[in-house]
């Protein structure tokens, strides 16, 4: 008679062991509603992956935790969200060409670049974003040095953002003058313009990490959007913290709709602006 292997399952013990885990790696903290998403990407890793059960599996975690490739990056990329798309919240983006950059210019140095960092930038779409921004609305582009850098801890979205190739849902809010500025059409979607692929440097960070954090220095503005409502209280204010060194004095935080600075730390000052609300770091 031949052995059928049991149906993989979590047991609660499980869930919470892994979900410790996983928050201590990446400052994800997943409430018990989300235990069915939890449990089936989960298993589907078990599954890929070879492992026999749980207990095997997440034995194969904490030794392979380090590895740049390794299992934890994979289930990284299974378990975070990417939902984006172009020129989303463009009021920030106009608030940046507008009060924020032209504050900056007046900071730097003509001969030293303006740093812009997107993270987490997911496949691409708000890095690029910017610089579509940049180069429509914001004349000192002409004579101002901008690097446009964009991280994400999920290396499948960088290769995604690296290829530069979104589907119709992703330029929903394209006008037609800059989708045939920017992005040329082929089968699978819209490329976007290699110009552009070359002007955006992708990393791979985990702004949880403060051993990766200690080498982004020197950043002017942060688009951090959307991505503080994944992290409990804690991940918030190390969060902030994060941000706080990693800017230069007078740098901004652009923060997504549903999130606040105000509510996680004191670090930054709140600005104004006629189109957005932004956080700044006192000079």
């Amino acid at each position: 008679m031949l052995d059928v292997p049991a149906p993989l399952a979590l047991s609660q013990a499980d869930f919470e062991r892994f979900r410790d885990f996983f928050y201590r790696k990446t400052g994800i903290h997943f409430e018990d509603s989300k235990r069915y998403f939890i449990d089936r990407r989960l298993l589907l890793r078990i599954r890929a992956s070879g492992h026999r059960d749980f207990q095997q599996y997440f034995t194969t975690l904490l030794t392979d935790a380090q590895a740049p490739d390794g299992e934890l990056q994979q289930l990284i990329n299974a378990m975070t969200v990417n939902e984006t798309y172009f020129l989303r919240e463009a009021h920030q983006l106009r608030c940046l060409v507008g009060p924020i950059l032209d504050e900056v210019a007046q900071r730097r140095p003509a001969d030293q670049p303006i740093r812009i960092w997107s993270i987490p930038t997911a496949s691409g779409e708000e890095a690029y974003s910017l610089a579509i921004y940049l180069l429509e609305y914001w004349p000192q582009l002409a004579t101002r040095d901008v690097e446009i850098l964009a991280s994400d801890i999920d290396t499948e979205m960088l290769a995604r953002a690296q290829e530069g190739l979104y589907g119709e849902r992703a330029l929903q809010l394209v006008p037609d003058t800059l989708r045939s500025r920017y992005f040329s059409r082929e089968a699978g979607g819209y490329r976007i313009d290699p110009t552009l692929r070359a002007a955006v440097a992708f990393s791979c960070v985990n702004i949880t990490d403060p051993a990766a954090m200690q080498s982004w220095r020197d950043i002017d503005v942060v688009f951090c959007r959307n991505l503080l409502i994944y992290f409990d209280d804690l991940s918030r204010r190390r969060t902030a913290e994060a941000l706080y060194d990693a800017l230069r004095p007078g740098g901004f935080v652009c923060l997504g709709h549903a999130e606040s600075m105000s509510r996680i730390s004191s670090l930054f000052t709140i600005r104004k602006f006629a189109d957005a609300i932004v956080y700044q770091k006192p000079c």
